[in-house]
């Protein structure tokens, strides 16, 4: 019966990306403007033309009638709720856990917020780890936390006590830009409260908002040379920009292998990335890993069955997340958005979010091969400054750097997601916030927009929008 209906809807889906693909919106891209040439197909021939909520939940259109399938069913174990042992489906949540399904914390596909008050934490989680008393730089994987590991985790089956929970707390400060505008940005402050038992006062707490999960597999396509070819470590060209990669731990092949996904880059693929949400995220036990999440704790239960989470389903829902489509730009030929642009690359920004980039070929993975996209991002790790520090290595990367976030598809996350709360914290309110949240590295770019006219600051952020 479920082959049955996900023939029937794969065929539906297929043939609806196919009469989108026919008819594109005049408003995305020029008829008179060869479609490539303005950068619109974010995603190359994955990108679709979509504006609407679903627009980062949406399939690739050039995935064959086999592939849609198999991202269905991959879809299908993404929004797969789980629930405590013993039960007859989705049985192994916990005991200990931040959420209970995939899809809570990346809603529609998209970017998850800090809580406002009284909320509770439902897309944002804390990596906790203890000072590495050695050189921060030497590749080290985060230290756990005796009785914590290296996550908190705020939620636990009945009967069973959580490792705790955080209280946020908000302090405001006023920029004044040239032209006299006033800017608040609001400052984080982290207590972790209510836990089982004593916790370390070193303990280095890093917060993590969800990030998007669409075009991942794009990310993961892009050759390792390309990327090292934008690395500068030593600043040779005196640009103030030296970008590094993370080498970090592959539980498969034994080795370290460059980081790609992550915040700080410190996951090599997908499947260990997929992995590593079903274990540290839901308490789930996978073949890459093995043991419970609250192994060697109070908590621990009885394993009832091992591994929770199959490889089979592992494999579905990596290629899941490896072939969601990429939403095309909008108003690309808009002159708003073409001055905002100008002013990106005036700005150094591009410098970081490089704006084109070339896949390479991702095994079994055709759709994602061989195309020219537009993602903005080095994937490179780069220090930002004291301000954005989290204080908490991660592998190479110091507790002051973080991983160029692509930008493709920000100017939809008020539409898909509901807010417009950027950075790995989701401290800024909306991207100009972001912007000038920016230090380290980016100092140069944050104090150039600090120079900006009004006008010229809205076609900055008209041209973000636009991605």
């Amino acid at each position: 019966m479920k082959t049955c209906l996900t023939f029937f809807i794969s065929t539906l889906i297929l043939s609806v990306l196919i009469g989108c693909n026919v008819d594109q919106p005049t408003d995305v891209i020029d008829s008179n403007t060869p479609v490539e040439s303005t950068g619109a197909l974010s995603g190359g021939d994955t990108t679709i033309f979509s504006e609407s909520s679903h627009a980062f939940s949406t399939p690739a259109p050039n995935l064959s009638a086999d592939a849609l399938e198999k991202h269905l069913d991959g879809d299908l174990e993404f929004e797969a709720v789980f629930v405590t042992a013993p039960a007859e489906v989705n049985p192994g949540l916990g005991p200990i856990y931040n959420n209970i399904t995939c899809i809570n914390c990346h809603v529609r596909d998209g970017r998850g917020k800090p809580p406002a008050v009284d909320e509770k934490f439902v897309s944002m989680l804390f990596r906790l780890s203890l000072p590495n008393t050695e050189n921060a730089d030497t590749g080290q994987s985060p230290i756990p936390v005796p009785g914590y590991g290296t996550q908190l985790n705020n939620r636990a089956i009945y009967g069973t006590p959580s490792e705790g929970t955080v209280k946020i707390e908000y302090s405001e400060q006023t920029l004044t830009t040239a032209d006299g505008t006033r800017i608040h940005l609001r400052y984080p402050d982290y207590t972790i409260t209510d836990t089982y038992k004593p916790i370390p006062e070193n303990v280095e707490v890093s917060p993590r908002v969800a990030p998007v999960v669409f075009g991942l597999g794009l990310l993961e396509a892009i050759p390792e040379e390309t990327i090292l070819s934008y690395a500068d470590e030593a600043d040779v060209n005196g640009d103030g920009i030296s970008g590094k990669p993370n080498y970090v731990w592959d539980v498969v092949d034994k080795k370290y292998k460059l980081g790609r996904f992550g915040w700080k880059a410190n996951q090599p693929n997908l499947l260990q990335q997929v992995a590593s949400a079903y274990h540290d995220d839901m308490g789930l036990t996978t073949s890459l890993f093995p043991l419970e999440n609250s192994h060697g704790q109070i908590q621990l239960k009885e394993n009832l069955t091992s591994p929770e989470v199959s490889d089979e389903i592992l494999d579905v829902v990596t290629f899941y997340v490896q072939t969601l489509a990429v939403p095309a730009r909008r108003n690309v030929n808009d002159p708003q958005v073409m001055h905002g642009e100008q002013l990106f690359a005036q700005a150094q920004c591009a410098n970081c979010h490089i704006p084109t980039l070339r896949t390479g070929v991702l095994p079994g993975v055709p759709s994602v091969s061989n195309q020219t996209i537009h993602a903005f991002t080095d994937m490179l790790l780069h220090d930002m400054g004291p301000d954005l520090a989290d204080n908490r290595p991660d592998f190479r990367a110091s507790g002051s750097e973080w991983r160029t976030p692509p930008l493709w598809g920000i100017g939809l996350v008020q539409t898909v997601n509901g807010h417009t709360n950027f950075l790995h914290d989701g401290r800024a309110r909306d991207l100009m916030e972001a912007i000038l949240w920016h230090g380290g590295e980016a100092e140069k770019s944050r104090r150039m927009t600090m120079q900006m006219t009004n006008v010229e600051r809205e076609a900055l952020i008209a041209f973000l929008e636009s991605l």
